[in-house]
């Protein structure tokens, strides 16, 4: 099946004629390819952000219930961590976890190895609701990517990879 946008111009080719026409000593090679990855960016993120709004979450503070999630019973860790892992202040955390608690959504605890330190973990609540969020966050982002065909998907992630580990220099952390 042919795909109609790879032969009819979009706004990215447009604005790339008009800049060939106005600056002919410079390349804009790559200007059309980023163009259109912010616009898949901003029109993903809007899809994703009505998922989250659904269940009353904004996406830090869906990121926060489901860092906690995915680590496994008992489901808590240091907001130190947490803060690392989100990449995010400590008082940007503190914000996140005071919204989160204020719902009953986690709760802090002292930490039983070290009574000074505190730990943040889900409630019963908490669990239910992420555990229902990622399952439509997943199914979201399957709906997305499913307009690729497999090879499209694999191609597709295998660049994104390739193109994150040059920018960013380094691997991720594991959490």
């Amino acid at each position: 099946m042919a795909d109609s946008s790879e032969t009819r111009p979009d706004f990215a080719d447009i604005a790339v004629t008009h800049w060939e026409r106005e600056r002919p000593d410079l390349d804009f090679t790559a200007m059309a390819t980023l163009a259109r990855f912010a616009r898949l960016h901003i029109a993903g993120s809007r899809r994703v952000d009505a998922v989250f709004a659904a269940y009353g979450l904004d996406r830090g503070e869906f990121d926060v219930l489901a860092s906690l999630r995915r680590t496994g019973a008992p489901h808590e860790m240091p907001p130190s961590q947490l803060a690392e892992i989100l990449l995010i202040t400590r008082a940007g955390m503190t914000k996140r976890v005071d919204r989160l608690e204020a719902r009953g959504l986690v709760a802090r605890r002292a930490d039983p190895e070290d009574r000074r330190s505190l730990r943040i973990g889900l409630t019963p609540e908490g669990l239910d609701l992420i555990d229902a969020a990622v399952a439509e966050h997943t199914a979201n982002e399957n709906r997305v990517l499913g307009l690729l065909t497999d090879d499209e998907a694999h191609a597709f992630d295998a660049t994104l990879r390739k193109l994150l580990a040059a920018l960013e220099g380094s691997t991720p952390k594991q959490a």
